[in-house]
């Protein structure tokens, strides 16, 4: 599983010119999901993500996590994070989890971070979004959790 995560201002999703969730100040996620990702990699991901401390305190040290500011999350599924571009000018898309089975980790991932108990708006899981956003910083992490044996 990879994931893109922005420290945002707000972030927006639309689907065909309709505003479908929109979050104020917290993180925007991007989530790949890959073949083999499991329910740790799962939880591993979903704390990580709340108890990433990547907000200022009052010295403008980066020590507050999304718990600690109850700030909000917005999930937006994109394969494309699972291609790679190895070889060639195309990308593959062969460590892409199927769509069935992608939604199903998309959800619980999902489930994970309110369990954690984050207030989480979501995209529409594959669909073509837009998503607007403005980045907080600008902060950006890259979070990766191979499946055990990748």
């Amino acid at each position: 599983m990879k994931i893109v995560l922005q420290r945002v201002k707000k972030a927006a999703v639309k689907v065909n010119q309709k505003v479908i969730a929109q979050i104020g100040p917290g993180v925007c996620l991007l989530l790949g999901v890959e073949k083999g990702d499991s329910e740790t990699v799962i939880s591993y991901l979903a704390r990580k993500v709340a108890e990433l401390r990547i907000f200022p305190d009052q010295q403008g040290k980066m020590n507050l996590s999304l718990l600690d500011l109850n700030r909000e999350v917005l999930v937006v599924s994109q394969f494309t994070l699972a291609a790679s571009i190895k070889k060639g000018r195309r990308p593959s898309f062969d460590r892409a989890e199927k769509p069935e089975r992608a939604r199903q980790i998309y959800e619980k991932f999902i489930e994970n971070l309110r369990a954690w108990g984050l207030k989480v708006q979501t995209g529409q899981f594959q669909a073509l979004m837009e998503v607007d956003l403005i980045n907080d910083g600008p902060v950006t992490f890259i979070l990766e959790k191979k499946a055990e044996g990748n």
